[in-house]
């Protein structure tokens, strides 16, 4: 009798998986990523611009409001009187002579600046060595507060004392001691504004400059050069002044807007024991007194304000259409 026999079961086969299979991944579509642009630059640009249209914008549409009423001793006026303050300042005779002092200062200070800054820079563009410390060097007083420089160039500088830089310096060479603020034949006050803009404003210019002689094309100085031109001088004259053009009209026009604008130093170093400079205001120093003054006439204030304003748009207008600002240029 045969046995059964017994059958082992089957072993199953390991099962090979399957290889998982990825799902596309889901693109955002255009609206969604256009949507999340403008949330994320409204994080980041709203802020700044809730402040410049907060402290910027708002005062200066205020401020054309205030001038076409009686604002004294406060800013919700409410007697209308139209064009009257705008006609008062126009016929005022401080305001027309604080335009005078700006003439005069912008006259000084314009070609000093553009001279001065224009060496700086044609001086660091041609070191080698340590022009990055140079460059430094002379931009560094550009972040200097105005007030601060003025009350430098006030108390330690031209103070009118025997002690000061000054008349120190004057005395190596027998001469007397002179009153820099006070003396008004000759106006020696002047020397004192000028020299302390110049510190404080030619390095920022320089920069410009610089920016400018770094975008002349080597190619022009070597054609000079097989040409026969001579370097120094003739090479400037011909070739690196007629390149910087464009950078000397955005100089030149920001020179005079800041030269309208000029205020800490007229106040600051020209003073007097009430706080009230007896002579050369500018414009804005007159309209500083005229709104915040004893008299507080806010109306008044906010008129020269938007006339000083449309002076310097269209001066600024005209010295770009002069100096031919947006033109194409051409190589020399």
């Amino acid at each position: 009798m045969r046995r059964p026999s017994m059958s082992r079961p089957p072993t199953p086969r390991p099962s090979t998986p399957r290889p998982a299979t990825r799902r596309p991944a889901t693109r955002p579509s255009p609206a969604r990523r256009r949507s999340g642009d403008t949330l994320w630059f409204w994080i980041f640009v709203g802020p700044f611009a809730a402040g410049l249209a907060l402290f910027t914008y708002v005062p200066l549409l205020w401020s054309v409001y205030l001038s076409f009423f009686d604002a004294h001793n406060t800013v919700s006026p409410t007697d209308f009187v139209g064009l009257d303050n705008y006609a008062a300042m126009l016929r005022d005779d401080a305001f027309t002579s604080s335009l005078a002092t700006f003439a005069v200062f912008s006259l000084f200070i314009v070609p000093a600046t553009y001279a001065l800054a224009l060496g700086l820079a044609l001086m660091v563009n041609r070191i080698r060595r340590f022009q990055a410390f140079f460059r430094s060097v002379f931009f560094l007083p550009a972040a200097c507060s105005y007030v601060v420089a003025a009350l430098i160039w006030k108390m330690s500088i031209f103070n009118g004392v025997r002690f000061g830089l000054a008349n120190t310096v004057l005395g190596w060479f027998g001469a007397d001691q002179t009153a820099w603020l006070s003396t008004t034949h000759p106006p020696w006050y002047w020397l004192v504004i000028v020299t302390v803009r110049l510190w404080l404003q030619a390095g920022f210019y320089m920069i410009l400059f610089l920016a400018g002689l770094q975008r002349v094309s080597p190619r022009l100085y070597e054609a000079a050069a097989v040409d026969g031109a001579r370097p120094g001088w003739q090479v400037f004259r011909h070739i690196t002044f007629p390149q910087l053009r464009t950078t000397s009209v955005a100089v030149v026009l920001l020179l005079v807007i800041n030269a309208f604008q000029a205020f800490d130093e007229f106040y600051n170093l020209l003073s007097d024991a009430r706080g009230y400079p007896p002579y050369a205001r500018p414009p804005l120093v007159y309209l500083y007194y005229t709104a915040l003054g004893q008299g507080q006439n806010l109306g008044m204030g906010s008129a020269g304000a938007v006339i000083l304003a449309l002076i310097i748009a269209v001066v600024t207008v005209f010295q770009a259409r002069w100096f031919g600002l947006g033109r194409k240029e051409t190589d020399a």
